[in-house]
């Protein structure tokens, strides 16, 4: 309670009329005045990264100049690849949360810093630790033999209570891997739906989980789209619901995606997944037309995720020359959420 006193009385006496006569009390210091930023971002953030020994990571899902920026641009994957073959004295992740965390388990002597801590995720949130440990106990009680995979898009302390975590990448893979024994599947239920058709395995039980961006597509605008451009191909991302998947033609990962948008020979693509992506198609193949499907309310921006966009590149200079944000995990907790990541690579080798 001391600790936040300071600041109580600070408030209350901002909230005095002026000529009052009241002054801060002398444990309430001005604020500092907070360093103006450059003008040339991009140029100081390159010295930072220098000055700091520091490797840029950004997911797909992230502004243009972001993913220009960056050392390393790829899905959940190939970003924990990374961050665990590091060997910088930081890594700055432009992505969520989770994604933080998750460099921060492979890599426990790096620093791990991010632009912004409040860019969490829908799936992570929506799966908190002590409910999804009191699923498991009563799952348990009716399968002895459960082995849980859990998405990467989990907190560490999700993490920490799995066997084996997965990507969308490697989803398929990892749960053909179990052939025998009853799966848990967290925390996207469209996710392990289509991971249950595609591996054979409808006895998959799922956490009723869902991406806040994914399942906003709207499969009537879809096919509404599929009439007016017969020609096209299109490409979504298994965390989509059911009637969007049924229409599409082609069904992967954020870098699957970008890799089938390359290759195929279609000139119109119509896509399922978050638009952060078309950056890196248009860098590739700049004579393709692009169209994103709209979402369940068109008038809004609801399939572009709201957290992967609070990490511009004014955080990005900032959590550099302050060196925070900076994500922690503890260590009992690292070393238990550890042991399923590790499990994750050696059984996704090729993917």
């Amino acid at each position: 309670m001391g600790s936040s006193l300071p600041s109580e009385v600070e408030r209350s006496f901002r909230a005095l009329p002026s000529g009052s006569g009241a002054t801060l009390p002398a444990m309430a210091a001005p604020a500092r005045r907070p360093d103006p930023l450059p003008d040339d971002l991009e140029d100081a953030i390159e010295r930072l990264k220098r000055e700091r020994d520091a490797v840029v990571l950004a997911h797909y899902y992230q502004d243009d100049a972001i993913q220009d920026l960056a050392d390393h641009v790829g899905d959940s994957l190939a970003l924990a690849r990374v961050a665990q073959q590091s060997r910088r004295a930081v890594i700055a992740f432009c992505g969520v949360h989770f994604m933080a965390e998750t460099a921060k388990i492979l890599n426990p002597d790096t620093r791990v810093v991010v632009p912004d801590l409040k860019a969490g995720c829908s799936l992570a949130d929506g799966c908190p630790a002590d409910e999804f440990a009191a699923f498991l106990a009563e799952q348990r009680r009716k399968h002895p033999n459960l082995v849980v995979i859990s998405y990467v898009n989990t907190s560490a302390a999700v993490k920490a209570l799995s066997d084996v975590i997965c990507t969308s990448s490697n989803a398929v893979e990892i749960v053909q891997a179990f052939p025998d024994r009853p799966i848990v599947f967290a925390p996207d239920q469209h996710l392990a739906r289509w991971v249950a058709q595609q591996a054979g395995r409808p006895d998959i039980i799922a956490w009723p989980g869902s991406c806040i961006v994914h399942e906003q597509f709207n499969a009537r605008a879809l096919a509404e789209l599929r009439v007016k451009h017969p020609d096209a191909e299109v490409l979504s991302h298994p965390e989509c619901d059911a009637a969007v998947l049924a229409q599409s033609d082609f069904i992967g990962s954020t870098k699957k995606i970008i890799d089938r948008a390359v290759a195929s020979p279609a000139r119109i693509l119509i896509i399922g997944t978050e638009d952060g992506v078309f950056h890196q198609i248009r860098k590739q193949v700049p004579d393709k037309e692009l169209i994103q499907i709209p979402g369940l309310d068109e008038s809004c921006s609801c399939n572009r995720c709201p957290y992967m966009r609070l990490n511009p590149m004014e955080k990005l200079y900032l959590c550099l020359r302050d060196l925070e944000p900076e994500v922690t995990v503890p260590e009992e907790v690292r070393l238990r959420a550890l042991r399923p990541l590790e499990r994750m690579l050696e059984l996704s080798k090729a993917s």
